[in-house]
């Protein structure tokens, strides 16, 4: 062939390419995010058999991943870093916020609706909040179209464990043993930025998981037809346990295991809407937790599996959670991810995958889109820092985890809590140690003796979280304080 032919004709296939790829609309992008649910409540991480049908099927359409972390094993924490892409003490939201609290997440940090905002998305927050209950901290002033759901847990209500209400004035004396819990003022279902119903009763909780669906669903049905982003948030597995009477007993196992079912049918209603709008192609679906088991609720907490302790502590059952990355075609079926990943890595994937710019101000997630395609040489992140609150508890390095001496929640030994009633847990001074977390899971064997380069390497990691985000009440340069009420 003439090479003034090839190279033209080349030209013009490029060309095509370049306008297929301009012409082509952003993908569609669903975020289930779950509240306390542990590393092995699903049956595809190795809970229970039969349990969600739903969720197994998108882990055979699509890929696991198992080493897959939360920033904080804790409710506001986690959901900072989710939303920003950051650390959560990079953007000073630690622990549980409560009601009135005097801070939320500051609307100068960009969260991922803010992000796909500027190409042009409508963004849809459904669920549980959690990063501040009052402008200007709720979802409509974070890049949110559309909120409907609770602005923090659902159990920061004035009723005890028991459904009695809490009268004013405080906790009731304990009862029985048991302790009793603080009163919260009334729990408010929002639309918006409006108070639309009273969360009164355990009935009114059982209708939670329903309510976000047929939202959810509704949400996907009206905005398919241009590019969307859909934040479903769950209350549940989160006590208290609120569970529909079409799943009631339905388990045969127990309440938690009725509300897993409930739970996975909900994921399955988004999927079914998803096809019936002819949208799965061109859609990312990621399913993940906050933050491992609240294990003292014993019989309505759920499982860490292999890994040791759970909510509360940064140890791997804390903070190392299931997540299922779906998109029919594009993710490779039935795929196993081991890599490090984690929440703070949505923001800049999501970003990628939809042509956006990242924030302006610093992150500290990385784009794993080619570990969603199943590149089997990407490794975009090799190191995660362990904290809890503004104190630095541990770093980790491939397969090695250096744990720092620090004092921690424990539940080994504990008395676990009976139908809803949290059990006591205990501190743990613990010590520095290194694991090998492919061979060592449960982090039960110190390899500081034998691995003296390894141990070198991270504590030059150690520093380097030091130096840039604090350590002990220290705040490093990379903090930024949040806006104040």
């Amino acid at each position: 062939m003439n090479p003034a032919i090839f190279f033209c004709a080349l030209a013009v296939a490029l060309a095509r390419v370049t306008s297929a790829q301009e012409a082509a609309p952003p993908p569609n992008f669903v975020l289930v995010f779950m509240d306390d649910m542990g590393y092995a409540d699903p049956s595809c991480f190795g809970g229970p058999a039969g349990r969600t049908p739903n969720l197994d099927r998108l882990a055979s359409e699509g890929m696991r991943f198992t080493s897959f972390y939360v920033s904080q094993a804790v409710c506001s924490a986690s959901r900072a870093s989710l939303m920003t892409g950051c650390y959560a003490n990079r953007v000073g939201v630690l622990g549980a916020l409560g009601p009135g609290a005097k801070t939320g997440l500051d609307p100068d940090e960009d969260t991922i609706a803010d992000v796909l905002k500027r190409r042009d998305y409508r963004c849809a927050m459904v669920g549980k909040w959690h990063l501040g209950d009052e402008p200007p901290w709720l979802p409509l002033q974070q890049g949110f179209d559309e909120f409907f759901g609770l602005p923090y847990s659902n159990d920061m209500w004035p009723v005890d464990f028991d459904g009695t209400p809490i009268p004013e004035g405080g906790p009731r004396p304990p009862k029985d043993g048991r302790p009793h819990r603080r009163r919260y003022p009334p729990l408010w279902l929002m639309e918006g930025n409006e108070r639309v119903r009273e969360i009164r009763t355990f009935a009114d909780q059982d209708e939670l998981t329903r309510l976000y669906t047929e939202r959810a669903v509704k949400f996907i049905e009206t905005a398919a037809d241009g590019p969307f982003f859909l934040y479903l948030a769950h209350s549940m597995v989160h006590v208290p346990l609120g569970v529909s009477d079409r799943f009631r007993g339905r388990s045969g196992q127990g309440l938690f295991a009725d509300v897993m079912m409930e739970v996975d049918w909900s994921v399955g209603e988004v999927v079914a809407a998803l096809r019936r709008r002819g949208v799965e192609q061109r859609t990312w679906l990621v399913f993940t937790s906050d933050n491992g088991p609240w294990l003292n609720y014993g019989n309505h907490a759920g499982s860490a599996g292999p890994f040791r302790e759970g909510k509360g502590s940064m140890w791997e059952g804390g903070c190392r959670v299931p997540c299922i990355v779906w998109a029919p075609g594009r993710v490779p079926a039935g795929a196993v991810c081991d890599r490090i990943a984690g929440t703070i890595d949505i923001l800049p994937t999501f970003a990628a995958l939809a042509g956006a710019p990242l924030p302006q101000r610093r992150i500290d997630g990385v784009d794993i889109s080619a570990l969603f395609r199943g590149d089997p040489g990407a490794e975009p992140r090799t190191e995660f820092w362990y904290y809890y609150g503004n104190e630095l508890t541990g770093v980790r390095w491939r397969e090695w985890k250096l744990v720092l001496p620090h004092r921690a929640r424990t539940y080994v030994g504990f008395e676990p809590g009976r139908d809803g009633f949290p059990g006591p847990t205990g501190t743990l001074e613990v010590p520095e140690a290194l694991y090998d977390l492919r061979t060592d899971p449960g982090e039960t064997t110190d390899r500081r003796a034998e691995q003296p380069e390894i141990l070198a390497r991270l504590r030059a990691l150690e520093d380097e979280a030091r130096a840039d985000l604090g350590d002990r009440g220290r705040s490093g340069p990379g903090v930024r304080a949040p806006r104040l009420r």
